[in-house]
């Protein structure tokens, strides 16, 4: 004979009643839930700062927001390909001085030695530059693996020495020299108002991104069908499709809100011959070209961590990498795969670090990796293995950049910055021994 017991959806429960439920039916992370209360908090306390201390507010503007995404992108990039680094029991000290690398490779190639074959400002050197930039990464992310993976060096000990190589390497690429200026095209890549699409090209993203988030849950709602697993109630799904779509609606209407500087509306319209009203021209930024690109690679991420093979591989080599070697997975080709796949998005991140800057310096990157490890760790990526998700990441790197940024705003000085930033990632390892303990 079965026990069982109803109770009314008011009623409060030994599971935390109302909020439980809530939790429970929608089917949110409560990791998730933690992060998005705590960026809420540094935003306010940053803003209410500013308007005690200097009678204004700076954090919650357009400006600072918009500036905040772009300068999120190129950490992000980076902590998506960490989570799977860590997910498998290993660590990557030399992403910043790798980002620097391909960097000086990549400005040496646009400035020095494409325009002698092609021409100054043909249009195959940014293409060529990216794609020059990325594999170098690769390649080095795959050296790594493969001393990793074959050699039975500890990854720690591996990156640690690629930490001192590549920017020593770098240094003797480029002599020391700043290496500039970057191709028009390739600049763009870095944001800026040219480098941004727009206010219709951002309705346009905002429109696909609305009809992906319904899509999603749709499709979802499908395979569960299929698959004979309980539904969402509809009210759970109404409320996430409204979020979802209220969150993207929410981006464009905050990036459409930051005007183009009135100096270069000035020069644009001169050149474009266009008669400029007495109150001004206002003209919209858009998304930058870096947050879509972080985007594109938060989709093709997640997609490759929960949709394929490589990505199931991932989590079961760092829930038990013998158990997983005995189940027939190569765990040694995956490790390589896995760091070059680092190195890739390390080369991606560099095209946008240096086309922000506006050149390549032997400097760019340096304690990228504090921050890349950080933004994973806060994330939610288990340095135990095994546990970690790319919007987590992507989540804890806008996390990190709003500490930097607000400290910047209110004066807080470089030492004090990297104090901060040393307390929350040993604040977040912390809370994660914590949250696993309670797990058990």
């Amino acid at each position: 004979m079965t026990d069982q017991t109803t109770q009314s959806p008011g009623t409060s429960t030994s599971s935390g009643g109302v909020i439980a439920r809530f939790i429970r039916e929608t089917e949110l992370d409560t990791r998730l839930l933690g992060m998005l209360g705590a960026l809420a908090i540094i935003w306010i306390g940053f803003h209410l700062y500013g308007q005690i201390v200097n009678g204004f507010g700076a954090f919650l503007t357009p400006r600072n927001l918009w500036n905040l995404s772009v300068q999120t992108a190129s950490i992000g990039i980076m902590a998506t390909g960490m989570v799977l680094v860590i997910i498998t029991r290993h660590i990557d000290l030399s992403v910043g001085s790798m980002l620097g690398f391909c960097a000086i490779i990549m400005g040496v190639v646009q400035v020095n030695i494409l325009p002698q074959f092609l021409g100054l400002g043909h249009p195959m050197i940014w293409v060529i530059a990216v794609i020059v930039g990325i594999l170098c990464g690769s390649f080095i992310g795959a050296f790594h693996g493969a001393l990793i993976a074959y050699g039975k060096i500890p990854a720690f000990i591996v990156t640690l020495g690629g930490l001192l190589v590549w920017r020593g390497a770098a240094f003797l690429v480029a002599r020391g020299e700043t290496i500039s200026p970057v191709d028009p095209t390739f600049a763009l890549m870095g944001g800026g108002p040219y480098g941004a699409i727009g206010a219709t090209g951002s309705w346009i993203v905002g429109l696909l991104g609305c009809a992906a988030v319904l899509g999603l849950i749709v499709m979802g709602r499908r395979k569960r069908k299929i698959f004979h697993i309980a539904q969402r109630p509809i009210w759970a799904e109404s409320f996430l499709a409204l979020v979802g779509c209220g969150a993207v609606i929410g981006a464009v209407l905050l990036v459409n809100a930051y005007p183009w500087p009135r100096g270069i509306v000035r020069r644009y319209a001169e050149a474009e011959g266009i008669t400029v009203p007495e109150g001004g021209l206002f003209i919209s930024h858009g998304f930058a070209i870096p947050v879509l690109i972080l985007v594109g690679v938060a989709i093709f991420m997640t997609i490759l961590m929960s949709r394929t093979r490589f990505g199931r591989y991932v989590y079961a080599i760092g829930g038990n990498p013998e158990a997983a070697e005995l189940a027939g997975i190569n765990t040694r080709w995956m490790t390589v795969k896995i760091f070059a796949l680092m190195g890739a998005l390390t080369g991606l991140s560099a095209v946008v670090a240096s086309a922000r800057l506006g050149s390549a310096t032997n400097a760019l990157g340096t304690l990228d990796e504090l921050y890349v490890i950080a933004a994973a760790v806060i994330g939610g990526t288990s340095l135990a293995g095994g546990v970690g998700t790319i919007y987590g990441a992507i989540l804890g790197a806008l996390v990190m950049q709003s500490l930097q940024t607000g400290m910047v705003l209110i004066g807080f000085d470089a030492a004090i910055q990297q104090v901060v930033v040393g307390s929350v990632l040993v604040l977040a390892v912390y809370l994660d021994i914590l949250y696993r303990r309670k797990s058990k």
